[in-house]
């Protein structure tokens, strides 16, 4: 597959997605932000500049704040749907003249009536890529019987601190008062839409199975996919594929844990887990040998509690239970 395939141009038309969004220090129901207005997720085919045939391709907007936007395009389509896990292109623009331009070599990209128009360079067009929402395959997965429902919209009594947001969602900051030993968890997210900041400043928070080991949350849209971001067994593990949707999207984790083993007060076996970020297996029978830096419960054999770690951003939970093994 040839680069030229694949550097674009990108001319997005300001304000025709519209959606909700976040001030990077406000609360999910905030105002809207022209900055979300244009990032997002598109996919769909294109003929190949050279004659060889249509290319599926994916590509994320990611908002940079004021203005600015990174764009990347992934061969085969969207991480999760058809990328091949390798090849993709990024490029950085800003809004000019009423439009958002990333600068390329061979091709030229439009969003027009809600869909990227590519056009060759002799202005040909190539193909469309359709603006997508995906929504996690768990989404709203209801908890089987006899498992333990922890939050459900109608109190946060199970957790200690239990703070409800004013639409009913789990605020961040919380842990569970009942502790797991073995266990399959679910668990749905919301990240902050926060275009202004970086790294770990950008909707940070984690999930801790027994208040041990992060699996973290943070906003990494269109990013490497490090042990540090989304999906990440913190400081141990990257996620096999990066599958972060946008901010302000439901996400949702399901993941399978099994407690370390001891003997005679001394660990025989790590603990292992099978994580699913919305629907894609990222980790499978992945072994934790330790307990992440910032644990606020030691390693040891006693079981733990659900922890949901507030790093000061404006992270929300719904839809939280477990399964006991």
């Amino acid at each position: 597959m040839q680069r030229t395939l694949l550097v674009l141009a990108i001319a997005i038309g300001w304000g025709l997605v519209s959606g909700a969004a976040l001030a990077a220090e406000g609360d999910v129901s905030g105002p809207k932000h022209p900055d979300f207005k244009i990032q997002g997720e598109y996919s769909g085919e294109i003929e190949s500049p050279d004659g060889s045939g249509p290319i599926k391709l994916g590509a994320q907007v990611i908002a940079l704040g004021e203005g600015k936007f990174r764009g990347v395009a992934y061969v085969g389509g969207l991480p999760g749907d058809g990328w091949d896990g390798f090849t993709k292109f990024e490029t950085e623009g800003e809004v000019a003249d009423g439009k958002v331009t990333f600068e390329g070599d061979e091709a030229t990209a439009k969003l027009e009536d809600g869909a990227m128009v590519l056009l060759g360079t002799g202005g040909e067009e190539l193909g469309k890529l359709k603006k997508v929402m995906r929504k996690s395959p768990t989404l709203g997965k209801q908890p089987p019987e006899g498992a333990v429902v922890l939050f459900d919209g109608t109190s946060a009594e199970e957790f200690q601190p239990g703070r409800m947001s004013d639409d009913g969602l789990l605020i961040a900051g919380a842990a569970s008062k009942q502790k797991f030993g073995d266990c399959e968890l679910h668990v749905e997210f919301l990240l902050p839409f926060m275009p202004e900041a970086r790294g770990q400043g950008r909707g940070n928070s984690g999930c801790y199975l027994q208040g041990r080991y992060e699996v973290q949350m943070l906003d990494s849209f269109g990013l490497e996919g490090e042990d540090n971001e989304c999906g990440g067994i913190y400081g141990i593990r990257r996620p096999d594929v990066n599958m972060c949707f946008p901010p302000l999207s439901w996400q949702t984790y399901d993941i399978d844990f099994k407690a370390a083993e001891y003997q005679d007060g001394k660990k025989v076996k790590n603990a292992t887990m099978t994580v699913r970020h919305n629907g894609e297996v990222i980790h499978r029978d992945v072994e934790v040998p330790e307990a992440t830096r910032a644990a606020p419960v030691a390693e040891g054999d006693s079981p733990g509690p659900i922890y949901l770690q507030d790093h000061g951003n404006p992270v929300r939970y719904r839809n939280i239970w477990v399964v006991e093994k």
